[in-house]
């Protein structure tokens, strides 16, 4: 089984550098600021996600598992990424396992810190993978409107 997420002062700050460096307008890598509104109490919260690029598509990987931001993303299927001055407006559709699993082995080939939350290697057989969807949901993101400055 996957470890579990355990969130500390230390992940709390680097985050927080994140999402500071990424509002003042830099770009770092394909990393986006995932703002969606909270699915009981309506506030908008905005974490800091890497994005899996492909083709003209885009994808969001939840590499710690189902946490707060997956499951505000499920009950709302809208939210906001904003990369630099730019924001956009989109709607996700959670992929099956077999079609997450390609994305998921993408993402563990970008995201090395994010390896000791899989239970499977990079290298793994796609079946693999399948098994770690129900653990680390994909999403497929869809413009809603054109990014604004």
């Amino acid at each position: 089984m996957a470890k579990t997420l355990q969130i500390n002062f230390t992940d709390r700050i680097g985050d927080a550098l994140i999402t500071t460096i990424l509002r003042a307008g830099v770009n770092i890598g394909t990393i986006s600021l995932l703002t969606v509104r909270g699915r009981t109490s309506g506030q908008p919260h905005t974490v800091p996600v890497l994005l899996v690029e492909q083709g003209g598509e885009r994808w969001l990987v939840a590499p710690h598992g189902v946490v707060q931001w997956v499951r505000n993303l499920r009950a709302a299927g809208t939210a906001t990424l904003t990369r630099g001055h730019r924001s956009e407006a989109i709607s996700v559709t959670e992929l099956p396992a077999q079609e997450a699993a390609p994305i998921l082995k993408q993402y563990l080939l970008k995201a090395t810190a994010a390896r000791s939350y899989f239970d499977v290697a990079k290298d793994a057989l796609l079946e693999a993978f399948e098994r770690e969807v129900p653990s680390h949901p994909v999403f497929q993101i869809t413009m809603v409107e054109e990014p604004t400055r």
